[in-house]
Parts: C-alpha cells; structure tokens; sequence
C-alpha cells in the first residue's frame, strides 16, 4: 500500500485531496502544527494526523522515511517577502533534502498559475523559486499550477458575495483583469491523478511535469463580482478603481485588523491576465473534464438567497 506524506492538508484545497485519495488505496500522514485543525479530515480511515512543524528540517526528515511520496499543498496569500520565502522557498529547499536523505523518491507540487522569476508578484516569483528548489533536489516531481480556486467555503466568491452584502457599491481595483477559475474538486481530483500517475512510472526522475489547472471559462473580475452578488442576493454596482486609486485601497486593506482581504501584491499579480498558457498540458492531459463555475458556484451561493427569503418570510409571519 503507498504511503503518502501530505503538508498542508488542513487547507481548502488540502481537506478535498484528502477526501478523495481513497481512490488511492493508500495511507496519508498529515502533518498538522495544531490536530485540532485537522477535525475535517481525521475520521478518514486512511488519514492518519500527526502534529509536527513541518517546517522544522530535521522533523521533517525524521518523519519522511517509509513514505512513497511527498504532497505539499503549504501556501500563503498575503505576507511580506520573508513571509513568501519562509512558506514557498525554504520549505520547498527543506522537502526536497528530506526525501533525499530518507530515500522518497517522489513529490508532488501544488504551485499556482502564472508562477515565473519574473512575475510582478511577490506571491507568483516565491512560487516560481519554490518549484526551483524542488527540481533542483532531483526527484521526480509532478507539479500543478491551479488558477483561482473556487468552491463550497471558498475565500474568493464567498468573499465578493460577503461583501456585496455589506456596501452599496463595490470599489474595485483589476476589475478587467482576466481569470480562469477552477473548482477545488477538480484540482484535488488532479492532485490525485498525479499520485497515481507518478506511482506508475508516467515521469521522469530529475525532470518536473508541470500540469495548469484551469477552469473552461474565462470571466473578468467585474464579472465574477457581479455573478458572485447576483447568486447571494446582493449584487451592487461595480465601480472599477484607477490603478493609483486600487493601490491606495489595496494598502488601507493591509492595514486594517484581523485577515487580510486584500493586498499590493495582490494588485501585482492582477498585472496579467490569470488564464491558462497556449498549448500547455492541464486537466484535460490527466482525464479531467473541468466543472464550470457557473454550473458549481449556485449550488453553494444559492441558498443564502433561499435564507434570506426564508428568514424575511419568518419576519412577516411576526406581524
């Protein structure tokens, strides 16, 4: 039976491959800092919970052997340069000496689209390091670039629609910058066929397979916005901001307490489009006929317009 060493497996992304890698017929050793954060995951029976700081080299090492691969789902959003380094490089440097020293000959990567060395973004340029550091400790390893991720309890629709419920309008900065989105379902599905792919021998050792992960419709942000407010109930304007003007808001949203929402890098990496890459290898090379948003995103954003209704009908009902 494989043994799968999974980082990062509390994430979004990380709780839905953890789901699915029962079609593995394997066993995942989740390395967790805190089990309790684990709760989504740890009545798998083939998820087995470990606390440990996966960045700690030597733990690390130490927890890597008996392991047939290695998945590292570990990501950040926001952060200073350091912030990107520690989460993105130094781990990726710190994985790929561990399964080196314990003898793991595998990994597979969860990267993001428009990673480059010189990508505007703080965020896209550490990634980009990241897969560097991987390919240089001469594994094989399978790396996947997934566009913005959407799903049930999503930090992305979820928080467009959050928002439109709050303001009358919505001042917005990138509103023309294209993505292509993608459901968590279908990169953890990805995440999957990677697995299984790697274990049959389908790469090359010393070489990195790079799949993109995008969804098959191309939206605007304004368009995402508006679907986003238009599926929860409260769609406002949408009032495109100057770029002076979004960075200006950008780093009020920095400052504020509590997660951030927003950042200048963010603005960054809102410089290109987030679409996929001409005649690059995706979902489609591992099988995968990818879910559109506008078939997904209703089943999850739809029921706050039935509470809404429900609960303004429980209202009238006082009276």
């Amino acid at each position: 039976m494989q043994r799968i060493l999974v980082l990062g497996g509390t994430g979004f992304i990380g709780r839905h491959f953890c789901a699915k890698a029962a079609q593995l017929e394997c066993r995942l050793t989740l390395i967790t800092r805190h089990a309790e954060s684990a709760k989504a995951v740890q009545m798998l029976p083939w998820v087995d919970v470990l606390e440990a700081d996966v960045h700690d080299e030597a733990g690390l090492t130490a927890l890597a052997p008996d392991h047939d691969c290695v998945v590292n789902l570990v990501a950040i959003l926001h952060g200073t340069q350091a912030d990107f380094d520690h989460a993105h490089v130094s781990l990726a440097g710190k994985i790929a000496r561990a399964c080196k020293a314990a003898g793991v000959p595998r990994v597979v990567h969860v990267s993001a689209l428009g990673a480059g060395a010189g990508a505007a973004s703080m965020y896209q340029r550490s990634k980009a390091q990241g897969e560097a550091a991987l390919a240089a400790g001469g594994l094989e390893l399978a790396i996947l670039r997934p566009s913005v991720v959407f799903g049930e309890g999503d930090q992305f629709l979820n928080l467009f629609a959050k928002l439109q419920a709050v303001f009358p309008v919505m001042p917005l900065a990138g509103a023309n910058t294209r993505f292509q989105p993608v459901w968590v379902e279908d990169v953890a599905q990805a995440l999957v066929e990677l697995v299984r792919r790697q274990a049959a021998g389908a790469f090359a050792r010393g070489a990195a397979s790079v799949f993109e992960a995008c969804g098959p419709d191309v939206y605007t942000l304004r368009e995402l916005v508006q679907l986003a407010g238009t599926l929860s109930g409260h769609r406002r304007p949408v009032m495109p901001l100057p770029a002076a003007l979004g960075r200006l808001q950008a780093q009020m949203m920095e400052w504020l307490p509590g997660k951030t929402l927003m950042s200048r890098d963010n603005l960054d990496s809102m410089a290109v489009d987030n679409v996929a890459s001409p005649g690059h290898a995706g979902l489609r090379e591992l099988g995968i006929r990818a879910s559109g948003l506008a078939t997904i995103a209703p089943t999850y954003l739809r029921p706050a317009i039935d509470d809404v209704g429900s609960a303004r009908r429980r209202s009238v009902g006082r009276f």
